[in-house]
């Protein structure tokens, strides 16, 4: 099978190549385009593999697209490719609007042209999974309640907004021309490969840095955890025998509070890389006031992709969360070249050979 993958060089995105690569025989074309937080570092174990092959394009740039459609023939798409940081949409909404909404749908219409150029045995095994995010529900006023694939949308911040558009796009697309599409919901993932301006990863570096650890409020704010890993697993599960037109959510099946993830991380620290001072990394903890409109809870009913397809998570949250902190003391290069900017130089010559090769 051929999979035309966006946002491959991304956190979620990078973890659904590493899989596909090393799990299975198919193909992937990695479609992303390197932005602050695409890191071709991040598949530096399987860029030499001869089932792998890489194209810097802007999903707004639908020429481009449709030449790799064209070039490539793909059996599905997995469209990972979004902007995703809160803060950053807050404090800049217009690159979400653009790569989450417009650049979806310029995927979808070159998709959607492309399907309907096939005949008709591979017509009906095309593909178009959207893979979005639980902040498109909003938050949760009970401690009981979960996120279910009936949720009504409430977002409330760009980002969110953003991902709740696109996700009504890729359904009317099923719904108005018949596009075979399936979309996923995620719970907050963590794991290798992280960039650090997402909590887990900033606190880690932070402590090892001696950093204070910023917490948004009083830190009472819950999430439920995926580990990256497992939602690999449950992207290529879904694309591959998912039914098309259904949505699944996709969780951890572990609620944290963001001061308990921080404490725990600490207390991993002070167990494998005690500060030379002595003082536990709890004490680098500290409040700073809350983002606005900050969802307090989120937290998915993953049953239903458990009971029709089988997946469930293998990581528990204590698990997952060692295997990280292991995982970002032992690949320090990894880490000082996303810290230094590196990365970046990195992949301007790793491109630059793939460019030459292909």
């Amino acid at each position: 099978m051929k999979i035309l993958l966006t946002g491959g060089a991304g956190f979620i995105g990078s973890a659904v190549v590493r899989h596909i690569i090393q799990k299975t025989n198919d193909v992937v074309l990695n479609i992303d385009k390197l932005t602050y937080a695409g890191n071709l570092e991040s598949l530096k174990e399987i860029n030499r593999d001869s089932r792998y092959q890489f194209q810097q394009i802007d999903i707004c740039d639908d020429l481009k697209l449709e030449q790799a459609f064209e070039q490539f023939q793909p059996d599905v798409v997995m469209h990972l490719a979004a902007e995703s940081h809160v803060d950053r949409s807050i404090d800049g909404p217009a690159t979400f609007i653009q790569t989450n909404i417009v650049g979806t749908y310029t995927l979808l219409e070159v998709a959607r042209k492309y399907w309907q150029s096939l005949d008709d045995s591979r017509k009906t095994g095309f593909r178009f999974h959207h893979i979005s995010t639980d902040e498109v529900y909003g938050d949760l006023d009970g401690t009981t309640d979960l996120f279910t694939e009936t949720t009504p949308y409430a977002p409330s911040s760009p980002y969110s907004a953003s991902k709740a558009s696109s996700d009504h796009l890729v359904r009317a697309w099923h719904r108005t021309y018949g596009l075979p599409t399936i979309v996923t919901n995620c719970s907050n993932n963590y794991g290798p490969y992280h960039f650090p301006e997402k909590l887990i990863p900033l606190v880690i570096l932070n402590a090892l840095d001696g950093k204070a650890l910023p917490i948004y409020g009083k830190g009472d704010q819950i999430r439920d955890w995926l580990f990256v890993e497992d939602h690999a697993r449950a992207l290529y599960l879904v694309v591959t025998q998912g039914m098309v037109g259904e949505t699944y959510n996709i969780g951890g099946h572990n609620e944290k509070q963001n001061i308990e993830v921080v404490k725990t991380i600490c207390k991993i620290l002070d167990e494998l890389r005690p500060q030379a001072n002595a003082q536990p990394y709890e004490s680098l903890i500290t409040f700073v006031k809350d983002r606005p409109g900050h969802d307090l809870r989120y937290a998915i009913d993953a049953a239903k992709i458990e009971r029709e397809l089988g997946w469930k998570p293998q990581e528990t949250f204590e698990t997952g969360i060692r295997k990280t902190v292991e995982w970002y003391l032992n690949n320090q290069e990894w880490v000082q070249h996303v810290q230094s900017g590196e990365y970046q130089n990195w992949m301007k010559q790793q491109y630059q050979t793939i460019e030459e090769t292909n």
